[in-house]
């Protein structure tokens, strides 16, 4: 009786499933322990991912750039700390953090390890999971840079800033320039003594122009100059960059320096603004036979070469611009790019008025890599004239090399630091602030890995 029941009991299947179910639930509570826990564990890893990345990048931040680096690393030790600190079921211990510096570029990393406890524990036979992590941010400060402007003041500059303004100029002066009319606000010291200009008695071009609301190229370049001393005065105060500038222009002599100091480099910027603020254009000499004293050779007005042999001496030694070191330097060039000296041989007509070997032609580059190769850097706004057509002198003297006028000033300039403006639509201020933060750009905070 027993065998048979044994025998009975060993052919019945009907229990098989909970047998089968019984024995699978082992791996069934194991596999999802083990998913709950780790993706516990995989949250807060990145929380703390995140936690170590803000870290990095506080230590890089513009307000810590200005600090030392022992200051930087308690900064992103603490930030680190705060953050891990609000994540629930993670231990962590202090993060190690690096702090460099070379030259203007400051890299922190932040490596971190932590553990997430396990709920199931005594499932997986393990307390915990383990989490670790680095993370890397960088940047540049602002360097701290000397500014030599160096600001075209010859007569070509007192053209009207628009092309209304040059209409407006050209309507008003009917018996100049052959009947053309003039597009320039000239300024010379007898007016209508020996042309027929059709002025009123005492009045010049630059009288008329005043008098008819005509703003010239020189006065925007001046007002412009003096609003980008309040750019950088603003960008030093954010960034704790220290900033210099000095003001020169051209003085009409082809004998000796042609560059006048119109303020010496200093750190006072508002003092360096009013000064380019009060920047006039060289006075029409010859063209109208009047001897101008502090003009000895007349309208050669401009001698980019030896104006830029003296900028040369004038600028100290670059250095990196990193505190501790010496600041970079930039010559500022703001120019229409035409060279007119006296010269005994020319590439363009001489003789352009009598009793005077003028020679007109594109900006004269020979000094400039001279100049870049000291490190210091050159930036150039070439204020690109609008064509006069009607124009005598213009079309006979100027037209034909125009067009590589900016081709010799872009040669001369440091990469990616020349721009063109043309002053018909009358926007020097804005292309000169474009070209101010193309020479201090800096990387800015960023994660490098």
């Amino acid at each position: 009786m027993f065998r048979d029941l044994v025998r009975r009991l060993l052919r019945h299947r009907a229990g098989n499933v909970a047998v089968v179910f019984a024995l699978s639930m082992v791996p069934v509570v194991f596999l999802c322990g083990m998913a709950l826990d780790y993706s516990a564990a995989t949250q807060k890893q990145q929380r703390l991912n995140a936690a170590a990345d803000a870290a990095a990048l506080a230590a890089v931040s513009p307000a810590l750039m200005t600090q030392t680096i022992a200051q930087a690393r308690t900064v992103a030790t603490n930030f680190f700390t705060g953050q891990a600190s609000a994540i629930t079921g993670a231990t962590f211990n202090a993060p190690v953090v690096t702090v460099t510096q070379s030259g203007l570029t400051r890299t922190a990393t932040v490596t971190f390890s932590a553990s997430s406890a396990n709920s199931f524990a005594n499932v997986l036979g393990k307390t915990s999971w383990p989490l670790s992590g680095t993370a890397t941010a960088s940047s540049a400060a602002s360097p701290n840079i000397d500014f030599y402007m160096m600001l075209d003041n010859s007569p070509s500059m007192e053209i009207a800033a628009t092309t209304a303004g040059i209409s407006t100029m050209i309507a008003n002066t009917p018996q100049e320039d052959s009947g053309n009319g003039c597009a320039f606000a000239c300024h010379q010291s007898s007016p209508n003594s020996t042309d027929n200009t059709g002025l009123p008695a005492g009045w010049d071009n630059a009288r008329l122009a005043q008098s008819l609301g005509v703003t010239t190229r020189i006065q925007i370049m001046a007002t412009a100059t003096q609003s980008l001393t309040s750019t950088a005065s603003s960008l030093a105060s954010q960034t704790g960059a220290a900033f210099r500038m000095g003001v020169y222009t051209f003085n009409g002599s082809n004998s000796g320096s042609a560059l006048t100091t119109v303020q010496s480099r200093t750190s006072n910027l508002t003092l360096a603004g009013t000064a380019a603020a009060g920047v006039g254009a060289l006075e029409v000499c010859a063209e109208n036979y009047i001897n101008c004293a502090n003009q000895p050779d007349g309208d050669t007005d401009t001698d980019f070469a030896s104006a830029l042999s003296s900028m040369n001496s004038i600028m100290s030694t670059p250095g990196t611009g990193a505190s501790g070191n010496l600041p970079q330097a930039i010559l500022f060039i703001v120019t229409d790019g035409l060279e007119d000296k006296k010269a005994s041989t020319c590439p363009y007509p001489l003789n352009v008025w009598p009793n005077f070997s003028r020679c007109i032609a594109p900006f004269d580059i020979t000094a400039c890599q001279t100049i870049k190769n000291r490190g210091i850097q050159i930036a150039i706004l070439y204020t690109e004239y609008y064509p006069l057509t009607s124009n005598f002198f213009y079309q006979q003297y100027i037209a034909p090399f125009q067009s590589s006028i900016g081709t010799n000033l872009q040669s001369c300039a440091s990469p990616g630091l020349y721009y063109t403006e043309v002053t018909a639509a009358g926007n020097i201020t804005n292309s000169m602030t474009t070209l101010f933060n193309s020479v201090v750009q800096n990387s800015g905070p960023h994660l490098t890995n």
